[in-house]
């Protein structure tokens, strides 16, 4: 039997999905301290993506990573001091676009409500705000996340995707965070904005095998396009190439549209269309964008909620990039 035809892959899809819950986070948590929180974030990001374009995608990439890495607390906003090496230090092919957004952010929000909104939430609903801003679902977003108390560099070491993994690898750390193969390959439908440094590739485009050049899941006028820009990479280390090479500015489904037509950039985007355990949802969101967006909206808001601090477990820290007291 092929997993097309298997009738639990259908019932799995059918069933459907619950609402997140945290018991100390509400929607509306600062409309008594900061009625203006929405507004003002909204306000500064769609300044910022008009201006910068590609802060959407920097400040999604920013938002993932400080989830998956121990919560959504805000510790990867943290710089490394002479006592202390941060999270933000590890190779994480972080923009600047995306902590400029959030501290544009937090600077007009500590002069209309000084003490009052974390950076975590600040980062959340930035993150919200501008992939609305691009084309992408709404969703909700519960706030009265606190900021971390600690950021350390050891703690990044084998906590996110990289696209040196195998399927198998990637299944297993996102499993591993508490989503399932289909909520993975949702998430990773963040790809159809942004892009990635041309080392995250090249070993794909050179020298790749005794028979090829370059990776044969490639498209080929595609491969020929991406080794003439990549060429001098390693003089150049910022060379990079848009992960959705049709629309690389608009959330859409347009990521998954790619991969059929050897169009993945990274070689986890390629064997995400290859493994028989991600094909049939890449099919599904390549078919149906209204149901991507459903389904991105859904793991964006379990994304939210993952691992936050609350009460004396956090702070909210006076600038997001250091600790109000020295922290680690």
């Amino acid at each position: 039997m092929t997993y097309y035809s298997n009738p639990l892959f259908f019932l799995l899809l059918s069933l459907p999905f619950l609402p997140f819950a945290h018991p100390k986070l509400t929607t509306n948590y600062y409309q008594k301290s900061c009625p203006k929180f929405n507004e003002i974030i909204k306000n500064i990001v769609t300044e910022k993506q008009e201006s910068r374009p590609s802060t959407a995608a920097a400040t999604l990439r920013l938002f993932f990573l400080d989830c998956i890495v121990g919560g959504c607390d805000a510790s990867i906003l943290i710089t490394s001091n002479f006592f202390n090496t941060a999270e933000r230090d590890a190779d994480l092919s972080l923009s600047g676009d995306g902590f400029d957004a959030v501290a544009r952010a937090k600077i007009a929000l500590e002069i209309q409500c000084p003490g009052i909104v974390s950076c975590a939430d600040i980062l959340a609903m930035a993150t919200r705000d501008l992939l609305v801003a691009v084309g992408g679902p709404p969703y909700e977003i519960r706030l009265g996340r606190k900021d971390s108390l600690e950021s350390k560099l050891t703690d990044v070491k084998n906590q996110f995707p990289l696209a040196t993994m195998t399927m198998s690898q990637l299944v297993s750390l996102f499993t591993s965070k508490g989503f399932t193969i289909q909520e993975m390959v949702a998430l990773v439908g963040a790809h159809t904005i942004g892009f990635s440094h041309c080392k995250e590739f090249s070993n794909r485009l050179f020298k790749f095998s005794n028979d090829s050049e370059f990776d044969p899941a490639y498209n080929r006028q595609y491969a020929a396009g991406l080794r003439n820009l990549c060429a001098n990479y390693t003089k150049d280390p910022s060379m990079s190439a848009y992960n959705d090479v049709m629309t690389p500015w608009k959330f859409d489904n347009m990521y998954y549209r790619n991969l059929k037509s050897g169009l993945g950039l990274l070689a986890t985007d390629s064997a995400m269309f290859e493994d028989k355990r991600t094909r049939p949802f890449v099919d599904m969101y390549a078919n149906d964008q209204a149901r991507f967006f459903k389904d991105f909206a859904h793991v964006m808001e379990k994304l939210s909620v993952l691992h936050v601090k609350t009460g004396r477990k956090g702070e909210v820290r006076s600038r997001c990039d250091s600790f109000n007291q020295l922290g680690f």
